[in-house]
């Protein structure tokens, strides 16, 4: 399912030509943005989320070692 934002700014200009341009195809539905107030993300101090969030690497570690080079095989 894709979904196609509407902000709430450009709803009469935007929300009904988008739905004629997106309904032939079943996977797009179109929305209109409702979300009012202020912004959660932003309401902790940086400092306090920087010491909750732990970053890791997750890629597997490479083997340990030395390898062999090998020549392509020739034709």
């Amino acid at each position: 399912m894709i979904y196609c934002v509407v902000p709430p700014e450009l709803e009469a200009e935007l929300y009904d030509r988008l739905v004629a341009y997106y309904s032939d195809n079943p996977d797009v539905t179109v929305i209109v943005d409702r979300r009012t107030g202020p912004n959660r993300r932003k309401t902790k101090p940086t400092e306090e989320v920087k010491q909750q969030r732990v970053i890791r690497d997750r890629r597997r570690a490479r083997p340990t070692g030395v390898f062999l080079t090998t020549e392509p095989p020739v034709d």
